[in-house]
């Protein structure tokens, strides 16, 4: 008689068993076990059911072979070229967010509304200097005012905040007294007499900013300022009741104001629109490109078409921060930075010439002065010199060196 072979398993291994089974011996084992049937009326006892002949091949999970292999983890060719992908872009990322940390950065700041072409160059000289120093100094713009005006540039360039700024001569005089000197009234009869005199006073004016601790690229013109206003105004008396706006902490503008006897109104250049539009001033006094770029001629009216004083600026540049730089970078900057200024200053006077002419088809009219109220104005501009003079508000010794050159030319100009 030949003896069945009884397996007993704890019952968490039946289950195992049972889970790990091919279906193929799953399906052996009914075969097998539909052959037998149980007692009639009765159910089949432990050892009947456990029991089973002939011996079935043990599960993978007890036997000593190999297990099954596992369902492949390996992604497809395509998912994997995703993959490659992606960790390439992330690295990419990683090595410019490196590069971004070792850049040094140069942030200057312009009322100079976004989208002029003042702006416009600026950016194109920031794009350059990025290329030509390979990404290790970028120039950062901060347009229309967000840093503030001028004055407040200055504060921040001083604390380190900035680092440089597009700067009126007006501002630049409170870094040196030697910045006035182009801005005193009618102190320029024509541009021809601007050209001759700069061509000899700009070197001297800029030496004087970088003996303060600022870099000046170059002077950049600004253009003559005319009188602009919502009532007409061809004489001095017309200009009496008037709230005329007087840039904050514009010493010239004052002096001026003082001497023909009138109650400005001092305001920061960021806020003259705002005044305007608000009533708090209806005169104000500026180059007509600046009239178009920052929209004072949609709240006047009138143009005295008296140039009443000069208006110029320039980039400017912590001397601390640009020290910082590398010595070949400091070379490479000063060329785009002067380039860009050179451009400026050409590009501004014909932009003011066209100006003009968009002033004139924006409805403005021109108001001419006749030779009794220009001999007027001559006065005012005498008394307000003598008075800055005497408060060393103007440097004696430079200014007669200008006086000195523009007789010169005068002479010449007579003499052809």
């Amino acid at each position: 008689m030949t003896r069945q072979s009884t397996i007993h398993l704890p019952r968490p291994l039946k289950k195992r068993v049972k889970v790990s089974l091919h279906r193929s011996q799953f399906t052996g084992l009914r075969r097998q076990g539909a052959g037998k049937s149980s007692p009639a009326g009765g159910d089949k006892t432990s050892s009947e059911t456990d029991a089973y002949s002939p011996p079935l091949p043990l599960s993978p999970i007890f036997s000593p072979s190999p297990p099954l292999p596992l369902p492949p983890s390996v992604p497809p060719p395509s998912a994997t070229r995703y993959f490659a992908r992606l960790f390439l872009a992330a690295l990419v990322l990683v090595c410019a967010a490196i590069g971004s940390a070792d850049a040094a950065q140069l942030k200057i700041a312009t009322v100079a509304p976004d989208g002029s072409f003042w702006m416009t160059e600026v950016k194109k000289g920031a794009e350059e200097i990025e290329k030509v120093t390979e990404g290790r100094v970028r120039l950062r713009v901060y347009p229309g005012g967000t840093m503030g005006n001028d004055q407040a540039v200055l504060r921040k360039m001083r604390i380190g905040q900035l680092h440089g700024g597009m700067i009126t001569g007006l501002s630049l005089a409170s870094i040196t007294s030697d910045l006035q000197l182009y801005g005193l009234p009618f102190l320029f009869g024509s541009y021809d007499e601007v050209d001759a005199v700069r061509a000899k006073m700009d070197a001297p004016l800029i030496e004087a900013l970088d003996a303060k601790g600022y870099i000046s690229f170059g002077l950049i013109e600004g253009g003559f300022a005319y009188i602009m206003s919502q009532k007409p105004a061809a004489t001095l008396s017309d200009f009496k009741g008037q709230k005329a706006w007087s840039p904050e902490g514009d010493v010239i503008a004052d002096a001026i104001y003082s001497a023909a006897g009138l109650s400005p109104v001092p305001l920061p250049l960021s806020d003259v629109l705002t005044g305007l539009q608000t009533g708090l001033i209806d005169t104000v006094v500026g180059p007509p490109v600046a009239a178009v770029a920052l929209q004072w001629f949609t709240r006047t009216k009138y143009l005295t078409d008296l140039p009443i004083l000069y208006t110029y600026g320039s980039i400017v540049v912590s001397a601390k921060a640009f020290s910082k730089l590398g010595a070949a970078d400091q070379i490479a900057i000063r060329e785009i930075l002067r380039s860009v200024c050179a451009r400026l200053n050409e590009r501004t006077r014909t932009d003011n010439l066209q100006a003009r002419k968009a002033l004139a088809k924006q409805g403005i009219e021109f108001v001419t002065v006749d030779e009794a109220t220009k001999g007027q104005w001559s006065k005012v501009a005498v008394d307000a010199t003598t008075t800055l003079r005497k408060k060393g508000e103007v440097p004696s010794v430079l200014y007669e060196t200008l006086q000195r050159h523009l007789n010169i030319y005068r002479q010449g100009t007579i003499a052809d």
